[in-house]
């Protein structure tokens, strides 16, 4: 599973046309295997998705293993990039191998799946979650009235880990406020955390403001924004968001492939509003212990280049990298790519991570 089938051969040093032959032949085969290997990728993902509305109770907070990696500083990377797999010897002297993937507003952890294919194939221990109320997470959307309950499936995966293991939380667009939440709540529990193009707000911030540019401010749009759902009732306040399916194509996803946009246009959930209108209170003594990486996506329709710009100069990370050609969620659009970073990162060791100004 994954793009690691589609690597080509080795070149044939011996020459010839009849190896040439040969050489061609394997590699036509190679590509119509690796094409097949895909084509079935995307049909088991589309019909776990399709499935997912109809699975029952028993489905409380899901969640699926696999693997990762790391680097740092700014950079510009092709998405021509090959994932190797990391030799064993490399992996034992990791800092840690687990990293958990935090999915964004409407998303759940179905959204990961080629992220979670590549870094399984690097030897890594990817985790890819679904917040309360997103996914197959039976929780009514209607419930969620905080922060502290949208990002509590994540909050329990932390507090079970052992005295002396670490994580790197990987956070997608409002997934970065909740990374950011589990930072201040269990700092010594994160080894590092990656925000791809995510809401890293600061101390006092909500998630919303991030994206307020676009959308309009926090008190207008509620006033006045055609997508809010009032799951309580008219009389009650607005209990969630949910963008028709044109707009979520244009604001999501204008350079994913069309299968992953029809993978997530029968996934996405309604928006809990509570948790992005919600303050972060974030401390230097906890939030601020832990290194941070950004990764911008330079073709985002939703959270412009600008913002993300932004985000990083008032809110200094350890490091930051861009996307080139990538759209709001690169595990779609630029999987190799994000793979590529995501290794890098796994690898800065902790004394170099500490001294990086960048």
């Amino acid at each position: 599973m994954g793009n690691g089938l589609a690597c080509m051969p080795k070149k044939d040093l011996r020459g010839g046309i009849g190896s040439r032959s040969r050489r061609g032949s394997y590699s036509r085969s190679q590509r119509k295997t690796a094409a097949s290997e895909e084509e079935l990728l995307h049909h088991r993902a589309l019909a776990m998705a399709i499935h997912q509305h109809q699975l029952s109770q028993r489905f409380d907070g899901s969640m699926s293993r696999r693997i990762g990696s790391t680097s740092s500083r700014r950079r510009d990377l092709p998405d021509s990039v090959t994932n190797g797999k990391l030799p064993p010897a490399f992996l034992e002297n990791l800092e840690t191998r687990k990293i958990i993937l935090v999915h964004g507003e409407g998303f759940g952890a179905w959204c990961w799946y080629k992220t979670m294919s590549l870094l399984e194939e690097s030897g890594l221990l990817p985790v890819a979650l679904d917040l309360t109320g997103s996914g197959i997470d039976q929780t009514d959307i209607n419930s969620i009235t905080s922060l502290e309950d949208y990002a509590r499936p994540l909050i329990t995966c932390l507090q079970s880990l052992p005295d002396d293991e670490k994580v790197i939380l990987v956070g997608h667009s409002c997934g970065g406020a909740i990374v950011s939440y589990a930072l201040e709540s269990y700092p010594r529990k994160v080894s590092k955390a990656v925000y791809v193009c995510a809401t890293m707000v600061l101390n006092g911030q909500k998630p919303f403001d991030v994206f307020s540019e676009e959308l309009a401010s926090a008190d207008l749009f509620l006033q006045e924004s055609q997508f809010l759902v009032y799951g309580n009732g008219r009389d009650k306040p607005p209990t969630s968001i949910m963008f028709d399916k044109q707009q979520i194509r244009a604001l999501y996803f204008n350079q994913s492939p069309p299968k992953d946009v029809a993978l997530a246009t029968v996934s996405m959930r309604p928006i809990p509003l509570a948790p992005i209108m919600e303050k972060l209170s974030l401390t230097t003594e906890n939030y601020g212990t832990v290194r941070r990486y950004f990764i911008q996506t330079l073709d985002d329709r939703i959270l412009s280049l600008d913002v993300q710009e932004r985000l990083v100069r008032e809110n200094p990370p350890h490091g930051m990298y861009k996307i080139k050609g990538s759209d709001h969620c690169p595990f779609f659009s630029k999987p190799q790519t994000l793979n590529k970073i995501l290794i890098e990162i796994v690898q800065i060791p902790l004394e170099n991570a500490l001294n990086d100004p960048s």
